[in-house]
């Protein structure tokens, strides 16, 4: 072969340590903060939150230890995965840039939410409880934590975003043969769901609303936790194994990122793979572009940069984020794992200090999909909705080089794969 395709590391390769980026922030992060009414949230939080995570939301240590049972599971499920060059991408664009993606659809469940979910199962595991609740959008999240429940020997429930829910059938499935118990979400199974799905039992849902449902499950239950797929910095910290693994492929290709890109919802995957590169900047004076590509349902880093909850219901501290409003109404897209009101507090902080640019693309999402359909073509994997988000903004970016002539390197993360996102795709490009 003439050039390069792929990288694949050894198992030997998986990071021994986690990157937590909080010491290299260019200004201290905004600490969460109680509302100026009502029962404390701050006090609330070791009931919401696994012991060992909540330490690590609080460090201020750059690495964090992964432990050898977290990385014999990280070895189960597959990792490292690999950086693979889109030379027949380059070459159907006729681009000079120089794209690479990495390929966090091979896992599992077909996404990178499996990161977290294997490290906050085995702490729960660690700390004796017995069940884990949490919400999903997408589903890409719901299922991997069933995956990580059923392999650490847990029970799971998830209350999905009712709108998603509805259309997505076998992915469904795929959480209960993993043995968990899932909710359309607003449900009649908690008291707040239940004030929602009594006055529409067709509301369509959402994160916030999901969330909100999931920490009150486990607040009923003292052998049950709850567990989140993205935003708080645990989630990021795990989530940076992507990232430095991705460092290192570089190296063995003997190249560098001038942009990187991946979609962004909630933050956890734009985290985990920009994160170690964002810290090479911060540190060690490297010049990168990093770009958010986003839905125009659910543009949360053009919103407002102050505190608001992370739930419709208002159970979580306040949080110092981009957000759109923590009851704003958000019509379904077929990428609904990008629909979430409020962005990372640490990519909220990184958005500020001007080190993140944003790109929202139309609600109808057929741009998004035609676009990635080149890459389908060209590549020939399927990225999930949310995925093809990412995948529009790196073609678009090599685009612009080709109009240029700049040699620039791109770096973009599929961060799952459309196997079970069919219907979606069809429904959109009328297929």
């Amino acid at each position: 072969m003439s050039e390069r395709r792929q990288v694949n590391l050894g198992v030997d390769d998986i990071p021994h340590q986690w990157y937590n980026i909080i010491p290299d922030l260019p200004e201290p992060l905004p600490p969460p903060k109680d509302p100026e009414e009502g029962e404390s949230r701050l006090g609330n939080l070791p009931k919401m939150m696994i012991g060992e995570c909540l330490k690590q939301e609080m460090s201020a240590e750059n690495w964090i230890d992964i432990p050898d049972g977290i990385r014999e599971l990280y070895s189960q499920a597959g990792r490292p995965r690999p950086l693979f060059r889109a030379l027949n991408l380059e070459k159907r664009l006729d681009t000079p840039a120089k794209l690479y993606f990495k390929s966090e659809f091979f896992s599992p469940t077909g996404s990178h939410k499996v990161n977290t979910a294997l490290a906050q199962c085995w702490y729960a595991k660690q700390q004796g409880f017995e069940r884990v609740t949490t919400e999903t959008g997408a589903g890409q999240w719901g299922t991997a934590l069933s995956y990580a429940s059923a392999v650490t020997g847990l029970k799971c429930t998830v209350f999905w975003v009712r709108s998603v829910y509805n259309w997505k059938q076998d992915r469904l499935t795929f959480m209960e043969l993993l043995g968990a118990k899932v909710y359309a979400s607003p449900s009649p199974m908690t008291e707040f769901g239940k004030t929602l799905y009594d006055k529409n039992p067709e509301n369509v849902g959402s994160l916030g609303i999901a969330i909100s449902e999931g920490l009150e499950d486990s607040f009923k239950d003292p052998k049950a936790t709850y567990c989140l797929g993205s935003v708080l910095n645990h989630v990021l910290i795990h989530q940076s194994v992507i990232g430095l693994e991705t460092q290192k492929q570089f190296e063995i290709f003997d190249d560098y990122p001038d942009i990187v890109i991946s979609c962004l919802g909630g933050g956890s995957n734009f985290g985990g793979f920009a994160l170690p590169f964002v810290g090479d900047v911060l540190k060690k004076g490297k010049k990168i572009k990093f770009i958010a590509a986003q839905s125009q349902v659910a543009p949360n880093l053009q919103g407002e940069y102050r505190f608001d909850f992370a739930d419709y219901a208002e159970k979580t501290p306040l949080l110092k984020m981009y957000t759109l409003g923590h009851k704003i109404d958000m019509e379904p897209i077929k990428g609904d794992g990008l629909r979430y009101h409020g962005c990372s507090p640490i990519l909220s902080l990184l958005r500020n200090k001007g080190y993140i640019d944003t790109i929202a693309y139309p609600s109808d999402e057929k741009h998004v999909f035609e676009t990635s359909k080149i890459f389908m073509e060209a590549e020939g994997w399927l990225p999930a909705p949310e995925s093809a988000y990412s995948v529009c903004c790196a073609i678009e970016e090599a685009l612009k080089c080709k109009e240029s002539g700049e040699k620039k390197v791109i770096a973009f993360n599929v961060s799952g794969h459309g196997f079970l996102d069919i219907p979606g795709f069809r429904v959109v490009l009328g297929l």
